[in-house]
């Protein structure tokens, strides 16, 4: 079941990402969103994680789905919601 969580989490949770995390260092944190959903990088989530936590995030859901370390597929809600796809 873990496609379920990767899609779908986020209907149960009222997420907001800030807008600033997506302009800041050159928008790294946009950046890798579109790397990670156009080539199906998943696995550089945790580079994700750390680069949303440096932009000033701190949800902990976006944050530990980032670094879960468990198999994420496109449509991952944390990469949809940054690309405004979600």
């Amino acid at each position: 079941m873990p496609i379920l969580h990767d899609l779908f989490d986020q209907l149960f949770y009222e997420r907001v990402i800030d807008p600033l995390w997506l302009r800041l260092n050159d928008a790294l944190v946009l950046r890798l969103a579109e790397v990670i959903y156009s080539d199906h990088a998943f696995d550089r989530l945790p580079i994700l994680g750390d680069a949303l936590e440096d932009a000033g995030c701190t949800d902990r859901a976006i944050l530990d789905h980032c670094r879960s370390g468990k198999e994420h597929y496109r449509g991952c809600w944390v990469v949809d919601l940054l690309l405004g796809r979600g």
